[in-house]
């Protein structure tokens, strides 16, 4: 079974191992994307602080992360060779998605993103935004493939290409 729950203090230690991971992926795929301090251990006890951190659990273990984080997102409010769809300020962000190497190439970000969907969907959201490094091109074909568009470039520790997806 793999479900979604709401990121625990006591989940810390396999979210950072994942993310650790995550850093090490996209190191050897070429990118510099989470090079450098970010994701640290204070970006997550933020989000466990402000209960917007989710994990992916599947087969009893802690498959995955993101925050999923409700309201504007700042980094979003100037948009450069594009433009979202729309001017609203009630959208879902998500961010720091990160899958553990042990459950890589499974399509558990189909299950992540399905299920984000139907928790938001629930509390009356349908416009999702995400962001990737432009060299992350396996974390661009995922958002191709939830059906994302791409509407142009974000400053989010760097230029990054922002994705919008409207349910």
């Amino acid at each position: 079974m793999t479900y979604l729950r709401k990121a625990k203090k006591s989940d810390l230690p396999a979210i950072m191992e994942i993310i650790t991971q995550a850093k090490r992926f996209l190191a050897a795929s070429g990118s510099d994307q989470w090079q450098g301090d970010y994701p640290a251990l204070k970006n997550i006890e933020a989000d466990l602080l402000n209960q917007v951190g989710y994990v992916l659990v599947s087969a009893d273990k802690i498959a995955g992360y993101s925050a999923v984080i409700t309201g504007e997102e700042p980094n979003y409010t100037k948009i450069t060779d594009g433009r979202w769809s729309n001017t609203s300020k009630d959208y879902v962000t998500i961010h720091r998605i990160a899958l553990s190497q042990q459950f890589r190439g499974q399509a558990l970000t189909k299950v992540l993103f399905s299920n984000i969907y139907s928790l938001m969907y629930e509390k009356g959201y349908s416009d999702f935004r995400v962001d990737t490094h432009e060299m992350n091109q396996i974390m661009q074909h995922v958002f191709e493939r939830e059906g994302f568009v791409y509407r142009g470039q974000v400053i989010v520790e760097g230029a990054r290409k922002a994705y919008q997806k409207e349910l």
